[in-house]
């Protein structure tokens, strides 16, 4: 039997198994089997080579940050890419248009955005259907993914999308559970809680670690809260991506006000349509928030620092990762750095490596 088989042999068993308190167990390893199934799909086979794209399918990383566009085929992502970026993607009424990753750059706020628009999804992509592996492969390697989705056509293009991602270790929109899993070499498994858990125990813990062939770990769980299916993202993490997701709606123009405003109120929603030109530019303004980038601008001592031209980095940087940004041998040669705005108690602050940086502050390295 294949794994493609074993996987739909556990959903079958998974679908008609009744749940309450005496199958608690029994779901929790079939669902830890269906992961370690899941990984092995994915996973190149001997002979197989690495798991790359395949030659010409990737885009070069390039800009400040990448936001893939997944969604059927003949959704719109093409005609968005043509909208806001340089870059022609070919697009027309009928589907398979796009067969490859296409990449293009938005320019924002004196940042570079690389918007890549893959192919279509279809049903079935994560076991390998069309281009899927290759496809989701490429958006492990976001920092947004952005789901393009027909308005016509209701939520199920929606709820099969996020079920195809599920399946290949994409989480969206989901932060990583508070559980800490060391390994050790001996000593058995030991588990531990800050409060009990709800809905996990030191049975199903140590039968879906040895399942993963763990017969030595220490577990510390953080969150009464978390699922048997978080402690199996934790189990098979170097497998799971947790990543942003937008939500976007084509083809507005094509339903009613009622189901637009509808829409448009659900949560990392947009809404637009790029036939008409409608929404582009909010879209924009939510891709920017979405991605909590950082402009920063530079100067030298005794020179006004050019606001024109800001340098782009992640939130929650510090004075060590603006440094890396400008050369990566400059913190060897740091001295102290002075930080003029909303970060700085007082201007300018005398900061060292380690201080946090805000949106729009000025920021002189001083080195040695």
């Amino acid at each position: 039997m294949g794994i493609i088989e074993k996987i739909a042999q556990i959903q079958e068993e998974l679908a008609r198994t009744q749940k309450n308190k005496a199958t608690e167990y029994h779901i929790g390893l079939l669902k830890g089997k269906l992961a370690r199934y899941r990984r092995e799909l994915t996973e190149p086979q001997p002979g197989q080579g690495s798991s790359g794209g395949g030659q010409g399918f990737e885009v070069a990383k390039a800009g400040d940050a990448r936001v893939s566009l997944i969604g059927f085929p003949s959704v719109g992502k093409s005609s968005f890419l043509n909208k806001v970026t340089n870059t022609k993607s070919e697009a027309a009424n009928y589907e398979f248009t796009t067969l490859t990753s296409v990449g293009g750059i938005l320019e924002y706020n004196g940042a570079e955005v690389q918007i890549v628009d893959l192919p279509g999804i279809i049903k079935a992509a994560s076991q390998g259907k069309g281009r899927g592996k290759q496809v989701i492969a490429v958006s492990r390697t976001s920092d947004l993914i952005m789901m393009v989705l027909d308005a016509t056509k209701g939520r199920d293009q929606r709820q099969i999308l996020e079920n195809e991602l599920e399946s290949m270790g994409i989480r969206l929109n989901k932060e990583r559970p508070n559980i800490s899993l060391k390994f050790k070499k001996t000593g058995g498994i030991k588990m531990n809680s800050t409060a009990p858990p709800k809905y996990l125990d030191e049975k199903i813990v140590a039968a879906l670690l040895k399942d993963c062939k763990i017969h030595n770990a220490d577990v510390l769980i953080r969150d009464e809260n978390v699922t048997v299916d978080d402690f199996i993202d934790v189990i098979n993490e170097q497998h799971i991506s947790y990543i942003k997701c937008l939500y976007v709606y084509n083809k507005i123009d094509a339903v009613s006000l009622e189901e637009c405003d509808r829409l448009a109120r659900e949560e990392n929603t947009v809404v637009m349509s790029c036939e008409l030109d409608l929404g582009i530019e909010d879209l924009k303004d939510e891709i920017w928030r979405q991605l909590d980038l950082l402009r920063l601008y530079t100067k030298r001592r005794g020179v006004e620092p050019n606001f024109g031209d800001p340098m782009v980095v992640r939130s929650h940087s510090t004075i060590q990762e603006v440094c890396d940004s400008i050369h990566r041998d400059m913190k060897n040669q740091f001295k102290y750095a002075l930080v003029w705005g909303s970060s700085a108690k007082h201007s300018p602050q005398k900061c060292g490596l380690s201080h946090p940086v805000n949106d729009e502050d000025v920021v002189q390295i001083v080195t040695k």
